[in-house]
């Protein structure tokens, strides 16, 4: 069978490194791993990688020094930030530098390889794109895969609300004009599609989900990560990736979907 991608993880940890390698090699994926940035770097050098998957602290350079060198070369390669030492300050000046996804440490096996299978995706989707525009200028980058401008969306949001399957088990959910389609991982509002990464589009779902009710960062972060007691940390980076789902939605609808609700969590909008 032949591999799913060529991943490089890059982490001085030599358990962890181990850990990161047999889980996605058990997933099909080709990876090759450095226990130093000055290994990370050399690898860079020599080829081009699907994906890659980065310690934020190495003991000579940061994850995001490593980043930098490889958006130079290789453009398209989506990178994974995993850290033990989350922080507010990190989680966005990773997110603004374009890391497909921010992970804490430890990480379920699902949620590593969830989120590598969706920066595959947007891999493919931004190499379509590139290709769709070497040949026409006109292109929209809304049209980067036939198979998400062929969602049945659903017509109205009755056709959503009034479902005879309860809502965990619907494809569909709808708030107002944001859509989230469950099954194949796409979310839209109005008619924008929005490229999430994978922590991103849980966050977002499972506010649609309960809406209008305020959802508390700590049902949304044992929701997403299954903490039960969130740390500093965790709510640090649960702001960050609301904070970067905002940009997204804000980047494609002039408005605001996303509400802070002070001192009690976050709400969509009605």
């Amino acid at each position: 069978m032949e591999p799913a991608g060529n991943i490089l993880i890059v982490d001085d940890e030599v358990a962890v490194l181990h850990f990161f390698q047999k889980a996605l090699q058990r997933a099909g994926f080709q990876v090759t791993s450095a226990a130093s940035g000055e290994a990370a770097l050399e690898w860079i050098r020599q080829q081009e990688f699907d994906l890659a998957l980065l310690d934020l602290q190495l003991q000579s350079m940061s994850g995001l020094d490593i980043m930098e060198q490889l958006q130079q070369q290789w453009p398209a390669t989506p990178v994974i930030i995993i850290t033990a030492h989350a922080s507010l300050e990190t989680a966005v000046k990773a997110l603004r530098q374009g890391v497909h996804d921010y992970l804490i440490k430890p990480c379920s096996i699902d949620d590593l390889q969830n989120s590598v299978r969706a920066g595959m995706l947007r891999r493919r989707h931004e190499l379509q794109r590139r290709a769709m525009a070497a040949h026409s200028q006109a292109v929209s980058t809304d049209t980067l895969d036939p198979s998400i401008r062929s969602i049945p969306w659903p017509a109205s949001p009755s056709s959503a609300e009034h479902s005879d399957l309860p809502k965990d088990q619907e494809q569909f959910l709808r708030s107002q004009d944001v859509v989230v389609d469950r099954i194949r991982h796409v979310a839209r509002v109005g008619n924008a599609t929005l490229e999430l990464s994978p922590v991103e589009f849980s966050l977002l779902a499972y506010l649609v989900k309960e809406s209008p009710r305020v959802i508390s960062a700590e049902e949304l972060a044992g929701e997403v990560w299954g903490a039960v007691d969130v740390s500093h940390e965790t709510a640090d980076t649960l702001r960050s990736h609301i904070y970067h789902i905002r940009l997204k939605i804000r980047a494609k609808v002039d408005r605001e979907v996303i509400r802070t609700v002070r001192g009690v969590g976050y709400v969509i909008y009605e």
